[in-house]
């Protein structure tokens, strides 16, 4: 009896310390830091305006600028072209606009161009939006860590109630019947 509560408890804290090293470097293992993907951008300049524009899923913002001084460009016309497909864009504020794609971009290089008229003055603006879509997080390291943890604590486990059991196949029976 004396034997079974020891080995129980025994089996239990060898549980437990491999429990608190596979998490006591949680933060510090080797795997690379998770980044955060930014919204694809692109800027087309000209000697009289700027275009920003950032995508957001099927969502695009567009931002409308002079480039001598960086202020909005006001009462402009904005045609816009992504892929070779004409947007339809809508004026939201000063010198800020709004359009849906079609669908998401596809990986790769798109081209952009954009027709601006703001009143005497007008510039076709182009350039490439290049894209990328994020890769697969990988697991964890942690994960791994704990997986080899849990196995060994397995392992250790087996050995420990194998070691029991074979302790107490070959002891001898002392007593009997009363």
């Amino acid at each position: 009896m004396y034997h079974h509560v020891f080995l129980s408890r025994a089996l239990a804290c060898l549980l437990g310390v491999f429990v608190l090293s596979t998490s006591a470097h949680e933060g510090h293992d080797d795997a690379p830091a998770a980044q955060a993907s930014a919204a694809p951008r692109f800027a087309a300049v000209s000697e009289q305006f700027e275009l920003v524009g950032v995508i957001d899923g099927r969502r695009l913002s567009l931002y409308l600028d002079h480039a001598a001084d960086n202020s909005p460009v006001r009462a402009a016309q904005l045609e816009l072209e992504v892929g070779g497909k004409p947007l339809a864009v809508t004026q939201v504020a000063e010198g800020e606009y709004r359009a849906e794609l079609a669908q998401p971009l596809a990986d790769g290089e798109t081209p952009v161009t954009a027709t601006v008229i703001a009143g005497a003055d007008s510039d076709l603006l182009a350039t490439d939006i290049d894209w990328h879509a994020p890769a697969a997080e990988p697991v964890p390291a942690w994960s791994r860590k704990r997986l080899a943890a849990a196995a060994g604590a397995a392992v250790l486990a087996l050995a420990v109630l194998w070691a029991w059991r074979s302790r107490r196949a070959a002891s001898p029976r002392v007593g009997g019947a009363a």
